[in-house]
């Protein structure tokens, strides 16, 4: 069953003076799958009246968000993140419309492991975490960070460290678009930094300032390695790379 039919079937349940309760149930021993289990979470989760928004979108989150302007019906939303999600259905938007789609910005795509998101139990509804996530994937500068850090200041109370963390990846991404790097990448202890055409002035900055710890590979995929210093995070190394390179 899908999250709205347990939903559904579980309003139907108790009506005016008569008490009841529903009972999901599965075989014993059946080793539930990631989706199903989220599912039967949600229908714990969310059990007071005036439930049915929430449950959609916690469904919208689980399923994908689905092709919009097309017949399939399962999306790849968590797949490609919200904000380029958002990006490919405005351009889609705009070619249906006969409209000129607007001129992509360069983005750098960072895939380290990095603690970087929104809890649920700081946001814990879903729509403002969208909306949040949104904010955040727009900080282009450091004022933009200081407004969005008073503004969930304010709403929802001092800030956790994993999404100080998405902030920062915010704003490096768009540090290392700005610098030619169009992907950051880590094997092991080492941060990675593609690029399409080596910049001879990038990699002097910072063979000069970290020394043994940078190569370079100028064939095949082209990139900057950098090894993380001792008991050193990866963001860390990231943010100390960049606060050569913008000096």
């Amino acid at each position: 069953l899908g999250l709205a039919q347990l939903h559904q079937i579980r309003g139907r349940v108790g009506r005016s003076t008569r008490r009841a309760s529903a009972y999901f149930t599965f075989t014993r021993g059946k080793e539930l799958s990631d989706i199903a289990a989220r599912r039967l979470s949600a229908i714990r989760e969310y059990t007071e009246f005036g439930s049915g928004f929430k449950i959609a979108m916690r469904d919208l989150e689980i399923r994908g968000a689905g092709s919009v302007l097309g017949a399939q019906q399962h999306g790849h939303m968590e797949a490609v993140g919200y904000d380029m999600y958002l990006q490919l259905l405005g351009e889609a938007v705009s070619e249906e419309k006969g409209e000129k789609s607007p001129v992509r910005q360069k983005e750098c795509l960072i895939d380290m492991q990095v603690d970087a998101h929104i809890p649920e139990h700081y946001i814990d509804s879903l729509p403002q975490r969208l909306a949040i996530y949104r904010r955040i994937a727009d900080i282009r500068s450091e004022e933009d960070a200081a407004d969005v850090r008073d503004e969930l200041r304010d709403r929802f109370g001092e800030i956790p460290r994993s999404v100080e963390g998405l902030m920062d990846i915010s704003l490096l991404r768009n540090a290392a678009a700005a610098k030619g790097i169009y992907e950051i990448g880590q094997k092991g202890q080492t941060v990675i930094l593609y690029v399409k055409e080596l910049d001879t002035s990038m990699v002097l900055t910072l063979s000069g300032a970290m020394r043994a710890r940078v190569s370079v590979a100028d064939f095949g995929k082209k990139h900057i390695a950098v090894k993380m210093a001792e008991n050193q995070q990866p963001l860390d190394t990231l943010r100390e790379i960049f606060s050569y390179l913008t000096i």
